[in-house]
């Protein structure tokens, strides 16, 4: 009981600093106030499931003849916090690969069902394959004797094939969809729909068009006024 108390007195405080590192980082590096909560609450539900799934077959027994194990009736208490540090960083990963593309494709377009449809094309192939690697490695270890790395291997390959298929295949999407241009608002900023750089580039074109043409309604205008004179 004191080792598990140990180990849980601290991980909520560890997971806090987690997802505001990681909210702040992403706000950075898509300018938007939504997608980084989107992102964390998305990756959330993929580490909720594996949990789930380490309860249903670990505590409760299911398929531990194909896995061969002799059911405990209790979960490891280290393995919920080593299956967290080690899922948010892999799911944010194909989170960044998918709102990268779907931010280039935004900015392409200016118009979002056609970014998220853009986004998800282009960054099927990559997702899809990583996923496939992690997949597979992990699932040598649900292979191992000791139940701590099965369950470990089991429980990543299982929040993986979640993660790559429902989350980031139909959850993601879906959401970025109904929320529209939303996705990409950010206070004072409003809806960017062009690079940083890009848009003070155009910026300061538009200010320097509206100047030459000031300059130039005031040049006919001097120079109607030396006709009628």
């Amino acid at each position: 009981m004191d080792y598990v108390t140990s180990l849980y007195t601290d991980f909520p405080i560890a997971v806090l600093i987690v997802a505001i590192t990681t909210y702040v980082v992403l706000l950075m590096l898509f300018r938007s106030l939504i997608l980084p909560l989107k992102a964390i609450l998305m990756n959330t539900l993929s580490i909720l499931a594996s949990y789930g799934a380490l309860v249903v077959i670990f505590q409760g027994g299911f398929l531990h003849q194909v896995l061969n194990f002799t059911p405990l009736g209790f979960v490891e208490a280290s393995g919920p916090i080593l299956l967290f540090c080690s899922l948010f960083g892999l799911s944010m990963d194909y989170e960044v690969f998918l709102l990268s593309r779907v931010q280039e494709a935004f900015w392409q377009t200016g118009n979002n069902t056609r970014a998220v449809a853009l986004g998800l094309q282009r960054s099927g192939g990559i997702i899809t394959q990583a996923a496939i690697i992690v997949i597979v490695v992990s699932s040598c270890f649900a292979t191992a004797d000791m139940i701590l790395v099965k369950a470990l291997g089991l429980g990543m390959a299982l929040a993986v094939v979640i993660d790559a298929t429902l989350v980031r295949g139909l959850l993601v999407p879906s959401t970025m969809r109904l929320l529209g241009n939303l996705n990409w608002w950010l206070p004072f900023a409003g809806v960017q729909r062009h690079p940083p750089a890009l848009a003070d580039y155009m910026r300061a074109n538009k200010q320097e068009a509206a100047m030459q043409q000031d300059r130039a309604g005031q040049t006919m205008t001097d120079a109607g006024i030396g006709d009628k004179r």
